[in-house]
C-alpha cells in the first residue's frame, strides 16, 4: 500500500537532504546544542512522514495486528507480553534492531511500505507506568493516528481506559481495532461488543471514534498465501481507511512544511548572527586598514623627515668644504712658502680651521636624529595602542551569538593579546636604551664602512679619524706642490689641485656618511613597522580567516535558504 505518489516522493527526499545537509553544516558552524537537537527532531520527523502509534493490552494482539499490517511476520506474538519497549518500526534494506537506551529500539525491517509511514509499537497499558510516560510525551503529539488495539474477549479493560485518559488531552485522532473477531460465534456479540466500546470511548474522550472490527490472524494468512480468508479478516475496510485519512493533501503538506519551516527559521538565524560577524569583521577590517594607512603615513613621513635632517648634516659638510676652500686660498699663496715647510704645522691648522667642530656638529645631528627616530616610534606605537584598545571598548560584553561558535570568546582572546602586547610596549618604552642602540648602529656601520674598529669612542670620533685622514691627504698635496716651489709658477696651479682634490675627498667622506647613514636608519624605519606589523598579525591573521570562513558560511546558508524557498513552492502546490 503506498501512500505517496513519485512527485510526493521526491519532495520528501529532497526536503530530508537539504534538511540533512543543514544538520552537518550546524554541526561545522558549532550550533548550540539545542537549534541542533531542534532540526535533529524536524528531520525525524520527516523519517517518520506518517506516524502510527499502536497501543493496548499485551495480549490483545497488537504485534499480530502490526503483522497484518505489513503483510509478514515481522514481530514475535504470544500470549504473554512480548514487547517491553517501545519499538518504533522504520524501513532498512535488512532487518536490524538500534537500541537507542533501554526503553526504546529502532526496529529496521526490509518493508518497502515502512518507507512512508513509521509504526510505533508499545508495551501493553497495563506495564509499567513509565513507558506511558515515554509514549505520550514522545510519540502521540508527533502522531498522525493512534490505532487503539482492543480485543473481543476483554474489550476496554480499566488499564485501557487510564491511558487514553492520558493521551486524551493531545486531542489525536483515535481509531479502535476490536481484534480477535475469529473467535466470536456470530454477529450479535460482535455488534454488543463494538456497542460497549463505543459507549464508553464517547463517555470518556467526547466523541464517537471509528471502530474497525478485524481478525489480524486471518489477514496475515491471507496475505501470505491464503487468499480465501482476506474478506473474512475485514481488514481491507481498516487499510483504506488508513490509507485515505494519510492521503489527504492538506495533511501532507502541513507535514512537509513544519520541519522545512525550522529549517528556514535556523537558516535565518544562523544567517543573521554570521551577518552581524562578518559586520563586525568588517570594522575590524576598517581598522586595520586604517592602522595600514598610518603606517604608511607614518613611514613616508619619516623618509621626508629623514632627508631634510640629512640635509643639515650634509650642509654642515658643505661648511667643510667651504672652509678648506678658504684656508687653501689663504695658506697656499707665495707669502706663505715657507710655512709650507712645516707639514705638522699645515696639519695641525688645517685639523683646527677645516675640521675644527664638524665632528661634534654632526654627532650632535645625528644624536637630534635619533632621538627623532625614537619619538616617532613610540607615538606610532601609541598610535596603534589607542586603535586596539578603541576596538575592545567599541565591543565590550557585546554578544554574537553567544553559545555559538567560539567568533566572540576567540576574537576578545586575539584582540585582548595584541592589546597587551603593544601596551606592554608603550609602558615599557625605553628611549635611552633605543637610542643607544640605535646610535650604536650607526657608529657600527660608519665605522665599518670606513674599515675601522669601533671600541667604544663615539661616532663624532669617528668623523674626527676620518677627517684626519683628508687632512693626512691634503697635508702630502702641499708638501708635494711644496718640491715644485722652485718653479713658482706652479703654484696657481698646484693651489687649484690641492683646492679639487680636498672638494673630492670631503665629497667622498659626505657621500659615504650619507649613504652609510641612510642605509642604517632605513633599516631603523623597517624595523620599526615590521615590529609593529608583527604584533598586530595575529589579529590580523584571525580577521582574515574568519572572514574567509563567514564569507563562505553566508555562502552556504543562502544556498539552503534558495533551496528551501523552492521547496516551499513546490509544496505549497501540492
Amino acid at each position: 500500500m503506498r501512500i505517496l505518489t513519485e512527485s510526493q516522493e521526491r519532495l520528501l527526499q529532497d526536503e530530508r537532504q537539504i534538511l540533512s545537509d543543514l544538520r552537518v553544516h550546524l554541526v561545522e558552524y558549532n550550533a548550540t546544542p539545542e537549534d541542533q537537537q531542534t532540526l535533529a527532531e524536524s528531520i525525524q520527523q520527516l523519517d517518520d512522514l506518517f506516524l502510527l502509534v499502536v497501543v493496548g493490552e499485551f495480549n490483545a494482539g497488537k504485534s499480530a495486528f502490526i503483522n497484518a499490517f505489513l503483510g509478514e511476520r515481522l514481530l514475535e506474538e504470544g500470549v504473554t507480553p512480548t514487547t517491553t519497549q517501545i519499538n518504533l518500526l522504520r524501513y532498512g534494506p535488512a532487518k536490524g534492531r538500534e537500541v537507542i537506551n533501554e526503553r526504546q529500539h529502532i526496529l529496521r525491517l526490509p518493508v518497502e511500505w515502512l518507507s512512508e509511514i513509521s509504526i510505533v509499537d508499545t508495551p501493553g497499558t497495563n506495564a509499567i507506568i513509565r513507558a506511558h510516560e515515554a509514549i505520550t510525551s514522545q510519540f502521540v503529539p508527533r502522531s498522525d493516528l493512534v490505532l487503539f488495539v482492543t480485543s473481543v474477549d476483554r474489550p476496554f479493560t480499566e488499564s485501557e481506559r487510564a491511558f487514553l485518559e492520558r493521551i486524551r488531552d493531545w486531542g489525536k485522532k483515535v481509531v479502535f481495532i476490536i481484534n480477535k473477531i475469529d473467535i466470536l460465534e456470530n454477529e450479535n456479540d460482535l455488534n454488543t461488543i463494538e456497542a460497549f466500546i463505543k459507549e464508553n470511548a464517547r463517555s470518556l474522550l467526547g466523541i464517537a471514534p471509528e471502530t474497525f472490527p478485524i481478525s489480524a490472524r486471518l489477514a496475515l494468512r491471507a496475505k501470505t498465501g491464503e487468499p480465501d480468508l482476506w474478506e473474512k479478516s475485514r481488514f481491507a475496510e481498516l487499510e483504506d481507511y488508513v490509507r485515505s485519512t494519510l492521503d489527504e493533501k492538506s495533511r501532507l503538506r502541513l507535514k512537509l512544511q513544519n520541519p522545512m519551516g525550522v529549517g528556514m527559521h535556523l537558516v535565518d538565524r544562523y544567517l543573521e548572527i554570521f551577518k552581524t560577524r562578518l559586520d563586525i569583521l568588517r570594522e575590524d577590517f576598517d581598522m586595520l586598514a586604517d592602522v595600514e594607512s598610518q603606517m604608511q603615513l607614518y613611514e613616508a613621513d619619516m623618509h621626508r623627515d629623514f632627508k631634510f635632517r640629512m640635509a643639515d648634516i650634509e650642509k654642515i659638510l658643505y661648511q667643510m668644504d667651504q672652509r678648506g676652500q678658504d684656508y687653501f686660498d689663504e695658506t697656499f699663496r707665495l707669502a706663505k712658502i715657507f710655512d709650507l715647510l712645516s707639514k705638522d704645522r699645515i696639519r695641525t691648522e688645517f685639523e683646527q680651521r677645516v675640521v675644527g667642530d664638524i665632528p661634534q656638529k654632526i654627532e650632535a645631528k645625528v644624536t637630534e636624529l635619533i632621538d627623532w627616530l625614537v619619538e616617532s616610534d613610540l607615538r606610532q606605537w601609541q598610535a596603534v595602542n589607542e586603535h586596539i584598545a578603541d576596538r575592545r571598548r567599541t565591543h565590550q560584553g557585546r554578544i554574537i551569538g553567544e553559545g555559538i561558535g567560539s567568533f566572540s570568546y576567540d576574537r576578545s582572546r586575539v584582540l585582548d593579546s595584541v592589546g597587551k602586547e603593544a601596551q606592554n610596549i608603550v609602558d615599557t618604552y625605553d628611549r635611552v636604551q633605543e637610542a643607544t642602540a640605535i646610535a650604536q648602529g650607526a657608529q657600527e656601520a660608519v665605522a665599518t664602512s670606513a674599515f675601522l674598529e669601533v671600541g667604544a669612542i663615539g661616532l663624532g670620533a669617528i668623523i674626527s679619524v676620518l677627517a684626519t685622514t683628508v687632512a693626512a691627504d691634503v697635508t702630502g698635496i702641499l708638501l708635494a706642490s711644496f718640491i715644485a716651489a722652485l718653479g713658482l709658477f706652479v703654484i696657481p696651479a698646484r693651489r687649484k689641485l690641492a683646492k679639487n682634490e680636498m672638494r673630492a675627498k670631503i665629497n667622498a667622506l659626505r657621500d659615504q656618511l650619507s649613504t652609510t647613514l641612510n642605509e642604517q636608519f632605513e633599516k631603523e624605519i623597517q624595523r620599526s613597522v615590521k615590529h609593529i606589523e608583527e604584533a598586530i598579525s595575529p589579529y590580523t591573521r584571525f580577521v582574515r580567516a574568519e572572514r574567509s570562513n563567514l564569507l563562505e558560511v553566508q555562502s552556504k546558508l543562502e544556498e539552503t535558504r534558495n533551496q528551501l524557498g523552492q521547496l516551499k513552492v513546490s509544496i505549497e502546490e501540492l
